[in-house]
């Protein structure tokens, strides 16, 4: 019988790939038998070569091209040198996002004190930062009519959560993208390009660290309110995407697309 969750030899590419999730998450796919493009900015050098020499250590294939998620030039070039020296892409995971202090808002602000230039920031890191990579990589997946593509959402897609109103409402019009994509590409393209999202839910990562942690490293209130509404009682560990991941892009996930499937520790749906 078909193993429907084979990987072996699809291309994989990734924006934000040089972080905490991004790391594990090329790592888990390289050691499936894929070949991962690790796409992030010039100052995640070293980081992004350091992954792919422990992924070629491994006897995996793996390589690190700098990039610019807003700039649709730097974008078409990576993908020239994807295709020219893998000959396809296969999978498209947007993992570059992130948040910036002044676009939230703390308890000791209102909204009279938001910084618009920050949200505005946020805003296109997380939705332009998307959109664009996926205009320029899903062009080779439309010539053979096959591809997958993963956005990365947060809980703050389906909910707003406080302090952080910018980065809620672009997480927010990303999962609307999602769904809105999903419909074009198969109407457009075929039911052979799917798009789907994952909402990851609280994870410590470099980008939260302050917010969930104090400087000595003891948990900040905040994050004792976010356990507390978790039903697994602590946050989540990076590996507990990959299945996920692996599902949406895999040949066994083929009759889904347009959809946002929380891994959350059961976050998003427990009430009290």
């Amino acid at each position: 019988m078909e193993n429907l969750f084979d990987l072996k030899g699809k291309v994989v590419v990734m924006t934000g790939a040089c972080g905490v999730l991004g790391a594990t998450i090329v790592k888990y796919f390289a050691a499936q038998g894929c070949k991962v493009v690790l796409l992030d900015l010039e100052r995640a050098r070293e980081t992004g070569e350091k992954i792919v020499a422990e992924i070629k250590a491994d006897g995996g294939q793996a390589m690190f091209l700098p990039t610019n998620v807003l700039d649709e030039s730097v974008l078409d070039q990576n993908r020239q040198d994807i295709v020219k020296a893998y000959g396809s892409i296969d999978i498209l995971l947007n993992g570059a996002g992130g948040n910036m202090g002044p676009a939230n808002v703390t308890p000791e602000q209102t909204i009279f004190d938001m910084d618009i230039d920050a949200t505005r920031k946020v805003f296109e890191l997380n939705i332009i930062g998307a959109i664009l990579p996926t205009k320029v990589f899903a062009k080779t997946m439309v010539e053979k009519k096959k591809g997958a593509i993963v956005n990365f959402c947060s809980m703050s897609s389906y909910r707003p959560l406080t302090r952080v109103c910018g980065y809620g409402m672009a997480k927010s019009a990303l999962a609307s993208w999602t769904q809105w994509l999903a419909g074009e590409m198969a109407l457009k393209f075929g039911e052979g390009i799917r798009v789907n999202a994952i909402a990851p839910g609280f994870l410590l990562t470099n980008q939260n660290r302050s917010l969930l942690t104090n400087p000595d490293g003891s948990l900040t209130d905040r994050s004792h309110k976010i356990i507390g509404h978790t039903p697994f009682g602590r946050f989540l560990e990076p590996d507990e995407l990959v299945g996920a991941l692996h599902y949406l892009v895999s040949e066994a996930s083929n009759g889904v697309t347009g959809t946002v499937v929380p891994v959350d520790g059961g976050f998003n749906s427990f009430s009290i």
